[in-house]
């Protein structure tokens, strides 16, 4: 059993020292890996949750499987939910020889772990893929959401070569607190859901098209130079981005929401 310290956990462990109940060595010794850790082919930051809302993620790409087995076994001490970006499945099956909890997502080429499956998860978000080949970016976007305690709402193959496809989800599109809007080839589709919705959208180009695409270049510069207002973009494939920029927009509306219907 992994000993996660989520900032709840911190708070109990404190609680036990103030009252006696456990000896400040023990107590030094769960934390004695906080603020971070030093292996070697990584310093992990440990305290990142606490900070930022989520632990560090792990970009696998450029690492050996053993590199990111290491990252992995050392991550689950300190926090419930791990995710390992860009990932293959040899790295994934290293990594989990030392932590079997482990799971591959093969879409998203992603590797992750959710010690609080049935936490409650927010809503309020709605990610959008214009195709069937951007499902890759979608799902690694979907993937973050999740981990990081949001229940994103998902549409597939609604790009604007068919529109009524995109207009039949009024609905989902104008409850939205935030859209993550994911396409390659043009990458028009965050412009039209731009100019439908007055949530912010998150643009993701993707590196689908054919050759004068250049491998999303296109995409990526036709999302910088969109007409409609309140669309941001980020990288090409970044989905793990998108989904995390996601996030923190949505906590924020959701705590602002709870905020104001507390009673005064």
């Amino acid at each position: 059993m992994v000993a996660v310290f989520t900032q709840q956990k911190i708070r109990e462990l404190l609680v036990q020292v103030a009252h006696g109940n456990m000896p400040v060595e023990q107590a030094l010794n769960g934390l004695r890996n906080l603020p971070f850790e030093e292996l070697s082919c990584a310093t992990l930051d440990h305290h990142r949750h606490l900070r930022d809302g989520f632990g560090e993620v792990v970009y696998c790409q450029g690492k050996t499987p053993d590199q990111v087995a290491q990252i992995m076994s050392r991550s689950v001490v300190t926090r419930p939910q791990l995710l390992g970006t860009r990932a293959t499945l040899k790295q994934f099956e290293a990594a989990q020889a030392l932590v079997p909890q482990l799971q591959y997502h093969e879409l998203a080429r992603a590797i992750w772990l959710d010690l609080e499956p049935d936490r409650p998860r927010l809503p309020g978000i709605l990610v959008a893929a214009a195709g069937t080949s951007d499902m890759p970016v979608a799902e690694e976007a979907t993937l973050t959401l999740r981990l990081m305690g949001h229940e994103p709402q998902c549409i597939t193959d609604v790009g604007i070569a068919g529109l009524h496809r995109l207009l039949c989800h009024r609905d989902a599109l104008h409850s939205a607190n935030v859209i993550v809007a994911v396409a390659g080839m043009e990458g028009a589709l965050p412009s039209v859901v731009g100019g439908l919705v007055s949530a912010p959208v998150i643009a993701v180009p993707t590196s689908v098209g054919y050759g004068a695409s250049f491998q999303g270049l296109a995409a990526l510069l036709g999302m910088l130079n969109s007409c409609a207002a309140g669309v941001a973009v980020v990288n090409i494939d970044n989905g793990f981005g998108a989904g995390y920029l996601a996030a923190m927009i949505n906590r924020k509306i959701e705590e602002a929401k709870n905020q104001s219907d507390a009673p005064a």
